[in-house]
């Protein structure tokens, strides 16, 4: 597949986007190493975010930004915008964070259907691919990315399973549902960072440090 012109950019959707959007935005962009929305240009992707219903202007809730932090991507900066026509057709990859965000997205842009997922089905079907053929579709992140809703149309059809596509909205509704929600994002972000990054190299092996003689009796 050829290189993408500019910037890839990935969207992530929820409804106030506040909280599951946010740390899909910044997770992924940490996971890739790549740009989260606003910042510097990084890896040829910018992740972003918005909000069905979004709170606009508003920053993360400090809940989630705390799960996110301990995670070890920041939260610094964020605030909540709408999701509107344009942004779903700017986006190479739409990941929606529940099937009913699924489908206003693809309501406003019918033509991103077939690049607009479930963070969590997404992360289902890439963790069923064998990795070469992740990586054979591109050089880099940027173009696996792109490739991916091609390479998954024929799992997607037969792979479908909508009751593990949601994740559960914690706005309002404690810690531990905070906990849930940020278990299952972290979980779909590492499936779906593993299969288009490359993998670390191996350690190189360091020259065996001589046997160090025994002391003499004395």
């Amino acid at each position: 597949m050829p290189a993408p012109d500019g910037p890839v950019r990935v969207l992530a959707v929820c409804t106030g986007n506040i909280c599951r959007s946010p740390a899909t935005e910044r997770l992924l962009a940490a996971a890739l190493g790549v740009a989260h929305r606003g910042a510097a240009p990084l890896g040829g992707v910018e992740v972003g975010s918005a909000g069905t219903r979004a709170l606009v202007g508003y920053a993360m809730t400090d809940e989630m930004a705390a799960l996110v932090a301990a995670d070890g991507a920041s939260p610094a900066g964020f605030t909540a915008r709408r999701l509107t026509a344009d942004l779903v057709a700017q986006a190479d990859l739409v990941l929606a964070l529940t099937r009913a965000h699924r489908s206003e997205v693809v309501a406003l842009q019918p033509a991103a259907v077939r690049r607009t997922f479930t963070l969590r089905e997404l992360a289902r079907l890439v963790a069923g691919a064998r990795p070469d053929e992740v990586r054979a579709t591109g050089p880099d992140v940027a173009t696996r990315l792109v490739a991916l809703p091609e390479l998954l149309a024929p799992r997607r059809r037969a792979a479908h399973r909508p009751d593990d596509d949601d994740v559960v909205d914690p706005y309002g509704r404690g810690a531990a549902t905070y906990l849930e929600s940020h278990v299952a994002i972290c979980a779909a972000v590492r499936a779906l960072a593993d299969a288009v990054r490359d993998p670390e190299p191996a350690p190189v092996p360091g020259p065996v440090p001589a046997p160090v003689p025994a002391a003499p009796a004395s």
